[in-house]
């Protein structure tokens, strides 16, 4: 039994219920998201799962719920959850980021967005779903999410997002799809920084700040203009070297007023060549790139390095995760909101497990099945243990 109620469990009990008030509703709403929840820290990648692990758990289940009709179907969760507002069930976990208290400050949060490949229906001609999250790596938590059917509609999405949460004093690292004029006032607004990536999207803005640099790089960045940081790391028998460059952005950037108290210009240089310690066989080719960006941050390389740096997490740490460990990717859940649902429970079962203690170092797959075998494990999770 459950000694105190988890705060995540209180979060879902005013979500409004699809079903209205029926006389044939046999489940409680709350009780089937906090089953599904439970399921989904323990292993669950499907309703199926979900409704096979709620009735191996029965027993502890009723010791704090009532589930005076039992577990519900795997059909009556995926009809149910395929209705449910996804609004509301995304404002309600927001309840419960707040109820955390973070302290956002200085600590980037990186939007980006993932397909969940398998969620298309050829059928009915509905696209694959689209999530777009926020990842904060500081403290291993997706602070919410919005849906889109296409990925080139992040651009709308982005801003949706941005309206849920509550980013005062974070830095906010978008890709270049979302350097928009909009998204840029509207993160400002959060009282928050942006850290954004530019291409020729922006075509004008991408040519003024590569002229910019071109000049540095025919000085051979000697300006005291113009600040460098550059790290170094061997993985996979490649060396990676990274120089981020860093000024103050032009006056007429500036007086333009297009792009919200823009403070920084900048550009990432990327290198990549074989590490001739390493003892792979494999060819590796040399390559470069070059990217450019723009920020409300003041022009100090170490303070944006750090950012451009971290931006990847999202990508490695919840995207990546998602596929590996949650089977995202391969869901076959296509009915109404199901997919999305499933999604918040995903992302807000990853962030639990990322950060419980309790289980020690163990991996967030190891960290699944010792919840799904051991109750006193899968409470300590959910208490924020």
């Amino acid at each position: 039994m459950i000694a105190t109620t988890p705060v995540i469990f209180t979060t879902f009990e005013s979500l409004p219920d699809p079903r209205g008030e029926g006389r044939n509703k046999k489940h409680s709403l709350h009780e089937m998201i906090v089953v599904a929840l439970c399921a989904t820290i323990a292993g669950a990648d499907s309703w199926t799962d979900v409704e096979q692990f709620g009735n191996e758990k029965v027993d502890w289940f009723r010791s704090f719920l009532g589930l005076d009709h039992g577990v519900p179907s795997h059909d009556t969760f995926g009809r149910v959850f395929a209705t449910l507002d996804t609004n509301a069930f995304n404002v309600a976990l927001q309840d419960w980021v707040s109820q955390l208290q973070l302290d956002l400050q200085g600590r980037g949060v990186h939007i980006d967005g993932k397909t969940a490949r398998h969620s298309f229906d050829a059928a009915t001609g509905k696209n694959a779903l689209h999530l777009v999250s926020a990842w904060v790596d500081d403290l291993n938590l997706c602070l919410g999410q919005v849906s889109t059917d296409e990925k080139s509609n992040e651009i709308t999405a982005v801003p949706m997002l941005l309206e849920l949460l509550n980013l005062r004093g974070a830095v906010v690292t978008l890709d270049a799809m979302s350097c928009q004029r909009k998204t840029v006032a509207a993160i400002r607004d959060n009282d928050a920084d942006y850290l954004i990536t530019v291409k020729k999207n922006q075509q004008k803005l991408h040519d003024q700040i590569q002229q910019v640099f071109i000049e540095f790089g025919e000085d051979n960045f000697s300006s005291n203009r113009c600040r460098s940081h550059t790290t170094k790391k061997k993985t996979g028998g490649r060396v990676h070297e990274t120089t981020v460059s860093v000024a103050a952005a032009p006056r007429e950037l500036k007086q333009s007023g297009h792009w919200a108290d823009i403070a920084t210009i900048g550009m990432v240089y990327r290198h990549r060549e074989a590490d001739p310690e390493a003892k792979s066989r494999k060819p590796i080719d040399e390559s470069d790139s070059v990217t450019y960006f723009i920020s409300s941050l003041p022009p100090k390389a170490k303070l944006v390095a750090k950012h451009v740096a971290s931006h990847w997490s999202v990508e490695n740490d919840l995207h990546w995760t998602l596929d590996v460990t949650f089977t995202e990717d391969a869901s076959r859940i296509r009915k109404g909101n199901g997919q999305e649902i499933m999604g918040g429970l995903r992302r807000l079962a990853l962030s639990m497990l990322k950060r419980d203690t309790s289980l020690g170092k163990r991996s967030l797959r190891c960290k699944r099945k010792v919840a799904g075998w051991n109750t006193r494990a899968l409470q300590s999770v959910l208490q924020g243990n």
